[in-house]
């Protein structure tokens, strides 16, 4: 009988071992079968022999590689020469080497007797020393030994993966290399050690490459994969399930089902069920409408980690390959199967393991932690089933039986049945035929390519009537399962290929390197891609949408998703949809360094406003740039006109934004990548401005172009996108008014530049603040003096006086001393006070943490409708030490002014102010006081047509809100009773004198996760959710059982909606009050970001749910909104 292959209990090592790289120091690695979390794999490795040489060092020269072969095995495929120098450590003479002299600029020098890339042709320089010289190696290519050979100590470099012996490393040399260090390489004329290779053939970067679409980022290492039309599953190593969007990526659910690492992931044919395998010998079924756990699986023998499954539909069976080398299945539908109460105690979860459990030296037994026999959280409330002892195929393979799938057609032996396909340690697949009627299977042949043990199969996949198989060692086999030949044996990569799909026409093979390599239909090369930092351990190929989508998991513990159309020409790839065109189109708007701030970016600002102009005029809008005084960027004006056909009666919605940004250097690498690359991470996309405000603004543009494209667009949408708002608008009001009569009549004025009260509920603005930024300067004299020579009393400083002066603007409570200042502020009306008690309603239901709601609606008023005075920095003349007495002091001052106050009022005011107060001063200096800008307060009318069409548009795209509120709380909204001063009207001492925690924007986005989940799965909410749930707490439960569903939300009752918040905002845009004066129409506020967005700070981003939802809000108010 053949014994288990050395690789079998290596890919167990990779599985559970090479997945924690990541997470944990080498000394404390794990394995993943029954763990015991505080047991050393390093302790366990004499049990295991062989295990040392896995884990021994590069200085080691008796590791192992993982290519190896017997001295006639290589005299098989040396030559004479070849031999001698790789196996033999010879060494050539010197100036006879083929590639001594040799000097390309592209490809790589590749291993003669492994094919393995070396070194890089940029890693070669002239060292005149008679052999091939390089400065540096592949990373990983090369291993080193200490060689104490001839009398000398000198270090040996050897190939990696077959331990050939290639030559010598040399250091401090003094060569003019970036490391200082020679590789002296043997290269004989046509028997060398070393082989070229071009570029197309080493995967350097050559060849169609996918696009990385999303990447999804998790706590612990990825180990299967399934792909569903709509979702995507992922087994971790720590046990869980994770359900993602394949629309949004969005993280929809965390689901707790097994004790040790999921190794295996399918789905049933019509998705309703998912079937886990996993370290803790457990195999779980899963439904997946609503997700909750349907059967529970185990066998009777001690079968190990269970490597792989398959469910059959036609027969509702269940198989499973496990490490005892059995074969096993159960079937569903069998009630004989269900385990009784007498049988618990054989319960996996129950049992001893024979390893971890076994007496050590002196009998001694490690104590099993306390929640050892804890089940999953969520696998519970399904039906248990054990597995009849008569269900098993024992030695089904002589290894471990890491891969299995079922084939339904292809064969003659099929006959209308399906075939399980299996392979295993011993490197050979095998074919079974299913029996109907109880599910048992019986070997109909094998596939064996006549090699001696030591290749596993790690993984199969079908084509039609071609199967592939990954093995360990990097190779990849073809086979013909019609004629059973093996058509071809393909070197795919270094090390062990754990996962082959295949797709479009295209063969992908992802190894343990984090490579990816694809092969077209003639098994040719294409080109490889580092999908990983990481070991590739799970991969699965899918369409969505009718575009090919390739999903990688990894030891890094991320998923990602790659785009793969470009690498293949597939009749049944749709062309893009108008999701990726707008993310394409968003990207290449983001990648341009639009940075009105900073004059070196001038360029790009025009580059960005011409690209932006380009889009609009392609996607058939009539376009032209307006200009401005220079330096100043220009504003597009681009018109997308509605149905001729009603051309006399079309209404015009001009829509507003800006497509500068805030400067965003990554010079202290705050960012976690650059920032004006955008990437998609986690259901997000990432890049500066991609919230504020070029996000808002692709979406709007598309919510155009869908209408055009449906001839549903019978209104005139105007776009106004300046490239100054981020410094205050500059010359905009000039370049509109220069253009007014381009622009035409307005009947409405939309803009989409802010964000959301938290993360949850969507909201709507409709107020903003004005401000007036000045420089207050006081100015001496006299030059910059000494304090220990000329400081006295009588001298009149500038800096004190300053600080003195600017006492003067606020009272001991911060409010603004300036006469009248409050008069023109109208009081709360009591509609409005309606509004305050519904944010806080929202607010407190997810935070009660947050304070009262008195304290909530004030603090929010304070920086919504009350103006405040801010001084922002000091600065003086002279240098910066403790002993000047400056010349120049000046500070930098802001007002935030409230509807009702005038930006040129208060300003005049205000240097009225100082200019009194410094004559009280009776100071020699000189006073100045400029106002650098000023910007008016804006307040619209929430009850008209345009706020009520996006209400609409709002709750139609978002569904019913997420409504989860705390347990025993009172539902009864809030009573707002805040004295506010306005006018002369008395004021409540307690106003000014209440000291408040103010309700910060950080605070009330954190506030989106502050409740605990009621649902049984990891909740789909907080920061990830689609807003699904509730329209209020006292509501009965919808049909769709929110707690467990992963559907989608369907379209409710507008009664079972609920309305988006309406806010105001403590910020200032210039442009809108400015607008609605020109135009003398009506202006709405549509937020589209989270308040977690991080806009002007790092790490900038937009969910990418906001942004498709915001294009169908566009859509809907473009084409409803003129019809009111």
């Amino acid at each position: 009988m053949r014994l288990p292959s050395f690789p079998s209990i290596v890919r167990t090592v990779y599985t559970f071992t090479n997945a924690t790289f990541h997470r944990a120091a080498p000394s404390q690695l794990t394995l993943g079968t029954p763990i015991r979390p505080t047991l050393a794999l390093r302790a366990s490795m004499p049990t295991i022999p062989f295990l040392g040489a896995l884990f021994s060092t590069a200085e080691n020269r008796n590791m192992t590689h993982p290519v190896q072969k017997s001295d006639q095995e290589w005299k098989a495929v040396l030559n004479k020469e070849q031999f001698r120098v790789l196996r033999e450590k010879g060494t050539e003479a010197p100036f006879t080497g083929e590639y001594d002299k040799h000097a390309p600029t592209t490809g790589a020098y590749t291993c003669a007797a492994c094919d393995a890339p070396l070194y890089k042709a940029t890693h070669k320089f002239k060292s005149g020393c008679g052999w091939p010289a390089f400065f540096d190696a592949v990373p990983g290519a090369v291993t080193r030994h200490t060689d104490k050979t001839f009398g000398m100590e000198r270090t040996e470099i050897v190939c990696t993966n077959c331990g050939g012996h290639l030559g010598h490393v040399f250091k401090g040399e003094g060569y003019p290399t970036p490391t200082d260090e020679r590789h002296c390489v043997n290269s004989t004329d046509d028997t060398h050690a070393l082989t070229r290779t071009p570029s197309r053939d080493s995967g350097d970067g050559q060849g169609e490459q996918p696009t990385l679409k999303h990447r999804l980022q998790h706590t612990s290492s990825i180990l299967a994969i399934a792909l569903g039309d709509e979702h995507i599953y992922a087994g971790t190593q720590a046990g869980e399930i994770l359900v993602y969007s394949l629309k949004n990526y969005e993280r929809l659910a965390v689901i707790d089902g097994h004790r040790g690492s999921v190794l295996a992931l399918t789905l049933s044919i019509d998705q309703t069920l998912l079937l886990s395998g996993a370290g803790d010998r457990i195999v779980n079924v899963w439904h997946t409408k609503p997700f909750a756990q349907a059967y529970c699986l185990y066998s009777t023998y001690d079968i190990g980690d269970v490597f792989c499954v398959s469910y059959s539909s036609l027969t509702k069976t269940v198989y499973l390959g496990a490490q005892n080398t059995t074969i096993q299945w159960c079937k569903l539908c069998e009630p004989e199967t269900k385990s009784s109460r007498r049988d618990r105690a054989i319960h996996p979860s129950l049992r001893d393991d024979p390893f971890f459990d076994s007496k050590g030296p002196g009998g001694a037994r490690t104590p099993k932690p306390a929640d050892a026999h804890v089940i999953p959280k969520h696998a519970r409330g399904g039906q248990t089933l054990e597995i009849s002892k008569e269900n098993a195929k024992h030695f089904a393979h002589f290894g471990y039986v890491y891969c299995m799938l079922l084939l339904k057609e292809g064969l003659q032996e099929t006959a209308g049945r399906e075939i399980l396909v299996t392979g295993g340690g011993d490197g050979v697949v095998r074919l079974w035929r299913l029996d109907v009627t109880n599910g048992g299977i019986e070997e109909l042949f094998t596939l064996d390519d006549g090699r001696e043990e030591g290749h596993s199969i790690l993984s199969i996949t079908v084509d039609g009537t071609f199967l592939y198989s990954g093995r360990s060692g990097g190779e990849v086999d073809v086979w013909d399962l019609e004629t059973r030949q093996l058509l071809r044996n393909l070197k795919a990569h270094r090390a062990d290929v754990l996962s082959v799909c295949v797709g479009g026409g295209i063969l992908f093979s992802a190894a343990v390197t984090g490579f990816v390599r694809k092969f077209d239909r003639q098994y040719q090369l294409k080109s490889r891609f580092e999908a990983h930092k990481g070991r590739v351990l799970a991969a699965a190929f899918t369409y969505a949408q009718r575009r090919p989508i390739f999903v990688t998991g990894a030891s890094d513990c991320t998923l990602a998703i790659w785009d793969v159309s470009d690498c293949m020409a597939s009749p049944t790839a749709a062309s893009r949809t108008s999701d990726e065109l707008m993310l394409e189109h968003l990207r290449r708007f983001v990648s341009y360094r639009t940075v009105s701030s900073d004059p070196k970016h001038q360029l790009d600002c025009r580059r960005g406003a011409s690209y932006l102009r380009t889009v609009f005029k392609n996607f058939g809008a009539t376009t032209e740039m307006l200009p401005t005084r220079e330096p100043l960027n220009p504003v597009i004006l681009a018109k997308f006109r509605g149905n001729p056909a009603i051309a006399s009666k079309r209404k015009k919605i001009l829509f507003y934004g800006h497509y500068d940004v805030v400067a965003a250097e990554n010079e202290q690498a705050k960012w976690a990548a650059d920032p004006f690359t955008l990437r998609g991470v986690d259901g997000y996309l990432y890049g500066r401005g991609i919230s504020d405000n070029k996000g808002p603004i692709m979406a709007a543009l598309f919510a155009c172009v869908e209408l055009a494209k449906d001839q549903a667009l019978d209104s005139d949408i105007v776009f106004l996108i300046e490239g100054e708002e981020e410094c205050g608008s500059r010359g905009f009001e000039q370049a509109v008014k220069a253009a007014k009569n381009k622009i035409g009549d307005v009947d409405w004025i939309l803009l989409a530049n802010s964000y959301w009260l938290d993360d949850r509920i969507p909201c709507l603005t409709y107020g903003l603040r004005g401000v007036i930024h000045a420089t207050v300067q006081i100015e001496s004299s006299h030059p910059d003096l000494h304090s220990g020579v000329d400081g006295s009393a009588q001298l009149d400083e500038s800096l004190k006086g300053l600080v003195s002066l600017l006492s003067t603007l606020t009272g001991r409570n911060g409010e603004v001393m300036i006469p009248q200042f409050y008069d023109p502020i109208p009081p709360l009306g009591e509609e409005e006070r309606g509004l305050y008690a519904d944010i806080t309603s929202s607010l407190l239901q997810r935070n009660p943490n947050l304070g009262t709601p008195q304290a909530v609606a004030t603090g929010l008023m304070r920086k919504w409708r009350e103006a405040s005075l801010t001084i922002h920095r000091f600065q003086t003349s002279g240098p910066d030490n403790a002993t000047i007495i400056p010349r120049l002091a000046k500070a930098a001052i802001s007002i935030r002014l409230v509807p009702n106050q005038e930006a040129s009022t208060v300003a005049a005011a205000l240097t009225a102010f100082l200019q009194d107060g410094f004559a009280k001063l009776d100071s020699t200096n000189k006073l100045t006081v400029t106002i650098d800008h000023q910007a008016e307060p804006w307040l619209g009318d929430w009850t008209n047509e345009i706020f009520q069409t996006l209400e609409e548009a709002i709750m139609e795209a978002w569904g019913p809100i997420d409504h989860l509120e705390r347990r025993g709380s009172n539902n009864a909204p809030p009573k707002i009773d805040v004295p506010l001063r306005n006018g002369n009207a008395e004021v409540d001492p307690s106003y000014f004198n209440a000291k408040l925690s103010p309700t910060t924007s950080s605070a009330l986005a954190d506030s989106s996760s502050a409740i605990p989940p009621l649902q049984p799965l990891t909740p789909l909410a907080e920061m990830t959710s689609r807003l699904a749930a509730l329209a209020s707490p006292t509501s009965p439960r919808t049909s769709r059982n929110h707690a467990n569903s992963l559907s989608s939300s369907t379209s409710l009752p507008s009664s079972q909606r609920r309305k988006p918040l309406y806010i105001r905002e403590g910020g200032s845009i210039p442009a809108i009050r400015f607008l609605e004066k020109e135009f003398d129409a009506p202006a709405a506020h549509f937020p589209v970001g989270q308040a977690s967005d991080h806009a002007h700070l790092d790490n900038e981003r937009l969910r990418l749910e906001n942004l498709y939802k915001a294009r169908s809000i566009f859509k809907k108010v473009f084409r409803e909104l003129p019809k009111k």
